[in-house]
């Protein structure tokens, strides 16, 4: 299997460093809001970066880039920890097409459908004080209408947003790296582009390491839970108990039944640190895609998966959703 080095898929660079910010250099504004998510019976906290002209041209709309945390994250994350705010204000200095960045709180819902929902009840009573075992408490955690549903529909009522499918992205990171590609799969009519950072992108990858085509995946459900160990109890409450069900929430199952139909594949994005735990998963999406003919981007950088790597490299993805919705 060849991995190419995203110089070569996107003609850039392979790593970016933000410089020292100048004393002239105009920056955007990054606000915390909440507001009330009907699919998921509760209110909600986001960021969002308005970028710099956003105050100075007040008629000036932006395309919007959403950024998804991860497991055991927070809607912060990505301003406090990555420096999404100044990469992007660097960026912007330096030509890039200048967007909105919403980062939404995701819990630990897996930005998915549950297959097994507890009452608000069971969760403030029980396990859902514990955010290791446990999402925060939902009164109804539809986490898949919530991002594609509430939170898309907020953001284009409230901000200058191109409320459209064309100016309109995903990414994240782990957990969100998931999420980001099964809603962006889930919903092209929605977003037109996806990217994974480090993401679960193979959920049901057999394991096998390193990775060697074909991609082999889990056959049982007792297989599936043994492989998933301490996260079981918590991954299956939105992934469910059968194989169908975990095939149903499957990227690159969502995808062959996009491209069986004909529909439209988002453009899609993704890399993965060469000492992270889920490399293989990367490398297993990547093999089914390449299969597929689905042409997308690909890349392997030195690092782990930590925010030491999200942070040297959140700038690849902003440029690369930049150049695909700015246009």
């Amino acid at each position: 299997m060849l991995i190419r080095p995203l110089s070569a898929a996107l003609g850039a660079a392979a790593l970016f460093i933000v410089a020292p910010r100048p004393r002239t250099e105009r920056h955007g504004t990054v606000l915390v809001e909440r507001f009330f998510a009907p699919s998921l019976g509760v209110t909600k906290h986001y960021l969002v970066y308005l970028p710099p002209s956003y105050t100075s041209e007040p008629t000036q709309r932006f395309p919007v880039a959403y950024y998804l945390h991860g497991h055991s994250g927070s809607e912060a994350d990505w301003v406090s920890l990555a420096g999404i705010d100044v990469v992007a204000d660097s960026l912007i200095a330096a030509g890039m097409p200048e967007m909105i960045l919403v980062m939404p709180d995701g819990d630990d819902g897996w930005y998915t459908n549950w297959v097994r929902p507890r009452t608000y009840q069971e969760c403030a009573g029980g396990a859902g004080s514990d955010r290791a075992a446990s999402t925060f408490c939902v009164k109804t955690p539809r986490y898949d209408d919530y991002i594609a549903g509430d939170v898309v529909r907020h953001i284009d009522s409230t901000y200058r947003t191109m409320a459209d499918r064309r100016h309109r992205g995903i990414a994240g990171l782990s957990m969100g790296g998931y999420g980001a590609v099964m809603l962006a799969v889930g919903h092209p009519d929605l977003f037109a582009a996806g990217v994974s950072h480090s993401g679960v992108l193979s959920p049901l990858y057999r394991g096998r390491h390193p990775f060697a085509a074909p991609v082999q995946y889990l056959s049982s459900i007792d297989s599936v839970q043994a492989a998933w160990g301490g996260m079981w109890a918590s991954v299956a409450l939105a992934f469910g108990n059968t194989i169908a069900s975990w095939e149903a929430r499957d990227p690159a199952h969502r995808i062959r039944t996009l491209t069986t139909a004909g529909d439209t594949i988002p453009a899609l994005f993704v890399d993965v640190g060469t000492e992270d735990g889920l490399v293989d998963q990367s490398r297993a999406f990547h093999a089914e895609l390449t299969s597929m003919g689905i042409a997308h981007a690909y890349a392997e950088w030195p690092g782990q998966h930590n925010w030491k790597y999200w942070h040297a490299h959140v700038g690849e993805s902003l440029r690369w959703l930049a150049e695909r919705l700015g246009r």
